[in-house]
């Protein structure tokens, strides 16, 4: 039930990085040149509320420290980025383990 559970939040993520990489895609053939939008700004566009609380939230329950060099680095990543990675790492908590077909040493 846990692994179903991170391969569905995997495949979520995946979706929202090619969802975010084709905005991207987008904006940079209209703008001929790279455009790659910062996760920080394509949250505060969709809900700036919510982003808001988010950094309220990570001053308080941790160190204060913590939101600057940490969160604001990862938050000015590009967005297909980082949910590309989440997706990884969902999907490698979430997979299942490597059967063995055969013992330890190969067998001819």
């Amino acid at each position: 039930m846990i692994r179903f559970i991170f391969r569905v939040l995997a495949t979520l993520s995946l979706a929202v990085a090619v969802i975010m990489a084709v905005i991207d895609a987008t904006r940079s053939i209209a703008a001929s040149a790279w455009v790659l939008t910062p996760l920080a700004e394509s949250w505060q566009a969709v809900s700036p509320d919510t982003f808001a609380a988010a950094a309220g939230f990570v001053r308080k329950a941790t160190l204060p420290m913590l939101w600057d060099p940490v969160a604001l680095t990862v938050l000015s990543l590009p967005g297909f980025a980082v949910f590309a990675v989440l997706a990884l790492l969902f999907y490698l908590v979430g997979r299942r383990p490597e059967r063995r077909r055969f013992g330890r040493f190969a067998t001819g």
